[in-house]
């Protein structure tokens, strides 16, 4: 008994301990965030300008294989692609408002597998309205798991939101929301990544880009069919903190989207 409440503490103490790592690397960004270009989604440094700002941002100009894209399903081309092996784990997870959305942290995250090759969750984050599009038609809200591989190489998870029912799985992350600039919250609870998830996980793919500056490019897209609900005031309350925040859709220049 004693051998076990000892292993928990430490389990305990080690949790804290990563935890403060992820606030510390969160933090460093928003101390140092002076001489870096400031951009948004309006106006002055607005999706126009990126190109522009910085020129590490060159590829938000002059980039052929941006995102986000409209998917025009009678263009898809379906094939028998491999599904999405998603491999979430329950983790503490640190909120952070950065200046252009949430971003969720999640401190142990778990991993998911795109033609058989792991990629670690790294983060997510919502736009609103969604900035992909299907046959012209947005949703009202869309969050982006951003995930990286052994190689450095980047693979992003799209899931829809439509306005229906209460969200259970994302009311500890909406409860806790950052409401100033460069603020950092822990959430109270253990989150459950996979909960985001729809059942249907059939998703359409394609190569693009990061959808905010520097814009690069050679990302995997998996922008998932199957939208999960959330509740009109859920999305009311991500709207008071950004009422738009969502990049316009870009060219296909000859790219073909993928249906499993």
């Amino acid at each position: 008994m004693k051998a076990a409440m000892i292993q928990a503490s430490s389990f305990v103490m080690a949790l804290r301990l990563a935890v403060l790592v992820v606030l510390s690397m969160l933090l460093a960004p928003v101390l140092h965030a002076e001489g870096h270009p400031s951009w948004g989604y309006s106006g002055p440094g607005g999706p126009s300008d990126w190109s522009g700002l910085d020129e590490r941002f060159q590829s938000c100009g002059l980039g052929k294989s941006q995102s986000p894209i409209d998917i025009r399903t009678r263009h898809v081309r379906k094939i028998g692609l491999k599904p999405i092996v998603f491999g979430y784990t329950e983790s503490p997870a640190i909120l952070a408002n950065n200046g252009h959305t949430v971003q969720v942290n999640p401190v142990m995250p778990g991993h998911a597998e795109f033609d058989d090759i792991s990629y670690r969750l790294l983060q997510f984050h919502f736009h609103t309205p969604s900035e992909e599009r299907v046959d012209g038609k947005a949703y009202p809200l869309v969050a982006h798991f951003v995930h990286e591989n052994a190689k450095g190489e980047l693979a992003v998870v799209a899931v829809f939101f439509r306005t229906g029912r209460p969200n259970v799985a994302l009311k500890p992350i909406f409860d806790e929301f950052p409401l100033r600039r460069g603020e950092l919250r822990q959430l109270p609870v253990l989150l459950n990544v996979a909960a985001l998830l729809p059942a249907d996980q059939s998703y359409y793919a394609y190569t693009g880009s990061l959808t905010t500056p520097p814009c690069t490019e050679g990302v995997k897209w998996h922008v998932l069919k199957t939208p999960v609900e959330i509740s009109p005031e859920q999305l009311s309350a991500f709207r008071k903190l950004y009422k738009h925040n969502a990049r316009r859709v870009q060219p296909l220049n000859g790219r073909v989207v993928q249906a499993n």
